[in-house]
């Protein structure tokens, strides 16, 4: 069998520098979208042979895995917004899921590498969560509950089924450079500072990563003998929103106030950002990602430079307009972020 991988949702923020990361690898990439005939979200993926493949169909999976050696799963609903009904995500993400490793299964495979989330890991604990770590469903919002439930289904799956390799990564708030002019990610932040959309910044903080070390770790699971049966979270120690407005204030012109959280709960009532800001006043993502640098040999470039490099990226492609240089630019980049923890 060849070093082909599928890669699922490849038109999606994480996927696509997956793909990027396996090509200049030498691997053979496939990659399936929801639906062909739409180029423009695949341009920047040369040499990627392309499938139709739906998570909420059997359709089209059998024919995308076929003769391929690996499968990264990384296709999952990612809303804008909090769904009418947390099974507008929870549905599609176990099914979708279920559908990824049976078909894999089907083809001889040698190993599924899934992408979940810390989302996974942290909701209903207090303390420095490890891979041990289990998200409590009946405290989770949609999202994470959709993560929770199908990295939860992955694991039955594949401890129902002898000699089945299943790894897993658990990223944290992903940021780094987007390939192509996409609006509906995690980058988001970084885009509404650019924009001058906020007047000051919610005090609400996340364990960052970049989105170019969370491709890299996919594929050293996929690759690493003694990854199989294991989970990987991935991310950084918290980092404050304020703290990363203030490294990109020392190129942009960006809000670096920090905002009062009453006036964050009040606006919470009329306006949908302010209301997903409002519901992490109160989080701490308090993770460490200890194992995957012990036994993948994992690590994760500067926060400082993930977070200049997303900026450049949408600025670049467009996505949003330069707001020109801050009054406090400085000529070298500031020293990282300290851990909100600290601030």
């Amino acid at each position: 069998m060849s070093d082909r991988v599928l890669v699922t949702g490849v038109s999606g923020y994480l996927a696509g520098h997956i793909v990027t990361d396996l090509l200049d690898r030498g691997y053979e990439v496939r990659g399936t979208v929801r639906a062909l005939g739409r180029p423009e979200t695949t341009a920047h993926l040369p040499g990627v042979e392309l499938f139709a493949a739906d998570l909420e169909s059997d359709a089209g999976w059998a024919e995308a895995v076929a003769g391929c050696r690996y499968v990264i799963h990384a296709a999952s609903p990612f809303p804008a917004g909090e769904p009418e009904h947390e099974d507008e995500l929870v549905r599609p993400a176990v099914d979708g899921a279920l559908r990824v490793l049976r078909a894999a299964e089907a083809a001889g495979v040698e190993r599924v590498v899934l992408t979940s989330s810390i989302a996974a890991v942290r909701v209903g604990h207090e303390n420095v969560c490890t891979e041990d770590d289990w998200s409590d469903p009946a405290r989770c919002n949609p999202y994470e509950k959709s993560k929770t439930l199908a990295e939860r289904a992955a694991w039955e799956f594949a401890r129902s089924r002898p000699g089945f390799e299943l790894a897993v990564i658990n990223p944290g708030m992903i940021l780094g450079p987007v390939q192509r002019a996409e609006a509906r990610t995690s980058v988001d932040a970084v885009r509404l500072l650019l924009a001058g959309e906020m007047p000051g910044v919610p005090r609400i903080a996340f364990a960052m990563v970049d989105v170019r070390d969370v491709a890299t770790a996919h594929r050293l699971a996929m690759e690493s003998p003694g990854a199989t049966g294991n989970r990987y979270i991935c991310a950084g120690d918290l980092v404050s929103l304020p703290d990363a407005a203030t490294v990109l204030a020392t190129r942009y012109k960006v809000a670096t106030r920090p905002l009062p959280n009453w006036l964050i709960r009040t606006v919470a009532r009329v306006n949908p950002a302010a209301r997903t800001a409002a519901r992490y006043l109160s989080i701490r993502e308090r993770v460490t990602a200890d194992k995957a640098r012990r036994e993948l040999g994992w690590t994760m470039r500067p926060i400082e430079d993930t977070l200049l490099d997303t900026a450049e990226s949408l600025v670049r492609l467009g996505v949003v307009a330069d707001p020109g240089p801050s009054k406090r630019a400085a000529s070298t980049r500031t020293a990282s972020p300290r851990p909100a923890s600290a601030v």
